[in-house]
């Protein structure tokens, strides 16, 4: 196995500058932009329609502009023998009755073969499934928090629960940061795919913390910093070597949700792991231990320090 010798210790001050610019840069978009919500949050109308084989998203959404959505979701959906599919379905802000017979009208005049049976669905849906998803997941999110510092504070100590929840707190914000920076709509995927980086950025971290403990026991003449690159050292291959490949598959399914298959919810999903992986991997090397160690240098009061 190959043997790294970094000194990611040394760079931390840059590091954490790097999260920081990134999650001031959240916040003031937050405050300017917000976050552009989907229906699942906002509410909506939803239409599905069967359009003739081998249609394009284009065409779609050039019928969709004179109502000011060339914009919104498209998903492309079927189960004929097209590889594609036949069918579309739009994810609208609310539209009224005349609204919805004009865009109709206009799907009518651009496939002249569409008939009123080629309308699958016409839904309006409300904001209550998103707002119950979303206090669902923050509940979620404080059971699990509360859960990993009590086991984190058994098995290591305070100080490392401390540094892990951080760095959760940071891929998390770190994907709504960039979310809100470029505007791109979150559904529902969106939170699943949230609650995913935390278990997997969590993992990546303990793997390095029981590294460090270890390592803690035959310290002798090393100093803190040293044992803690080396600690990451001996991970590295392991960290770079799981992400890649993680990275590699999301890569393959955000190109296919992206132009291929057209899913809208599904290229969000895909997108937001791919943010979280990166911002994991990089906040178990660069943020966590170097936050326990600033920590430990510093000897909080009446805690112990691992043996």
């Amino acid at each position: 196995m190959t043997r790294f010798n970094f000194s990611f210790l040394q760079y931390r001050r840059y590091t954490f500058a790097i999260s920081l610019l990134i999650i001031v840069a959240g916040i003031v978009s937050l405050f300017i932009n917000g976050l552009n919500l989907g229906i699942d949050f906002t509410g909506g109308t939803i239409l599905q329609l069967r359009l003739e084989e081998g249609f394009q998203m284009e065409d779609v959404r050039e019928v969709l502009a004179p109502y000011d959505l060339d914009g919104v979701p498209l998903q492309r959906v079927g189960h004929d023998s097209h590889s594609s599919g036949n069918e579309v379905v739009i994810k609208a802000p609310h539209l009224s009755e005349p609204t919805r017979r004009e865009i109709l009208g206009s799907f009518m005049e651009k496939w002249p073969e569409m008939t009123a049976e080629d309308v699958l669905r016409i839904d309006n849906v409300g904001a209550v499934i998103g707002k119950e998803l979303t206090r669902e997941a923050f509940l979620a999110l404080l059971l699990a928090a509360v859960g990993m510092i009590v086991y984190i504070t058994l098995r290591f100590e305070f100080k490392f629960s401390l540094a892990a929840i951080l760095a959760l707190l940071h891929d998390a914000f770190i994907i709504v940061a960039i979310f809100s920076i470029f505007k791109i709509e979150i559904n529902s995927p969106f939170i699943a795919a949230v609650l995913t980086i935390i278990g997997y950025s969590i993992n990546d971290t303990i793997v390095i913390f029981d590294r460090i403990r270890e390592n803690l026991k035959f310290r002798r003449q090393r100093t803190i910093e040293e044992v803690v690159d080396d600690s990451i050292n001996e991970n590295l291959t392991r960290t770079i070597g799981t992400s890649f490949t993680t990275l590699l598959v999301l890569t393959s399914l955000f190109i296919a949700f992206n132009y291929f298959v057209g899913g809208m919810d599904l290229k969000v999903f895909a997108l937001a792991l791919l943010i979280g992986i990166v911002s994991g991997t990089y906040s178990s090397i660069f943020i966590a231990s170097p936050l326990w160690v600033s920590w430990r240098k510093k000897g909080l009061k009446g805690e112990k320090a691992p043996a």
